[in-house]
């Protein structure tokens, strides 16, 4: 065995000390959660569309699976940025020094169009949904009682799932520099990867045009951007080769 290989038992053994670490990061960061999680239910209260509406409890539990889901959900945003420095690190032996230095700066942009996911779907999507669904079930002549526990069920569902789709250009762009993907194959997909964006915007939306285009055109926009960027990783490694 060279030196600079490992064995499965340090392979297993560096998997073992990253994956302390990172819990060790969430308890703290879900103690932190517990600690702000009021303030931050209490501000979704205050603000449209909830500040219109009364919460209720349907269960004893509700208030409670609430509040840790928040703690929860905090403490994976907080940690996010550091799992995926600790993956960078497991994997780093495996890379020569310009993908190190690479894959180390995919973590700020990953958490950057989380962010910017998360604004996208809060501030603009996720209103527009909710005043769709009070529309259609005003005109059904249906009284709104929300509890707690369905509200945010329906809030984490549209807003968890685009802040993710926004990962979509560094995603493309690794799997691009693994040599998995490559531009031409991206732009021959194109009219697939457009239908897959249309039935997944009009899954976390409801179902009226507006609304689908909403989110459906950020996310061609986004794939078009993918495409740009694979190919200015597939001809750095054309150029490397």
């Amino acid at each position: 065995m060279q030196p600079n290989q490992m064995s499965l038992v340090d392979h297993l053994g560096e998997i073992r000390k990253r994956l302390i670490w990172i819990l060790l990061a969430m308890a703290v960061a879900m103690i932190a959660g517990f600690i702000v999680a009021k303030p931050i239910l209490r501000y979704f209260k205050s603000v449209e569309p909830a500040s219109g509406i009364e919460w209720n409890a349907f269960t004893p539990w509700d208030g409670l699976r609430v509040y840790m889901q928040a703690a929860f959900l905090l403490s994976f945003v907080v940690t996010g940025p550091l799992t995926l420095y600790h993956l960078w690190a497991f994997a780093k032996p495996g890379l020569d020094v310009p993908e190190q230095k690479a894959a180390l700066r995919y973590i700020p942009y990953s958490a950057a169009l989380f962010a910017i996911g998360l604004s996208f779907s809060y501030f603009i999507v996720f209103p527009l949904t909710f005043k769709f669904t009070s529309s259609f079930n005003e005109s059904l002549e249906l009284k709104d009682v929300y509890g707690i526990t369905q509200y945010f069920s329906f809030m984490f569902n549209i807003l968890l799932p685009i802040s993710l789709l926004f990962e979509m250009p560094l995603i493309i762009m690794f799997l691009t520099r693994l040599r998995l993907l490559n531009p031409a194959l991206l732009k021959k997909t194109r009219r697939y990867a457009y239908m897959a964006q249309l039935l997944i915007s009009t899954l976390i939306t409801p179902p009226d045009v507006i609304s689908v285009l909403i989110v459906a055109i950020p996310l061609i926009v986004l794939y078009e951007i993918s495409v740009v960027l694979s190919g200015y990783v597939h001809s750095k490694q054309a150029k490397n080769d």
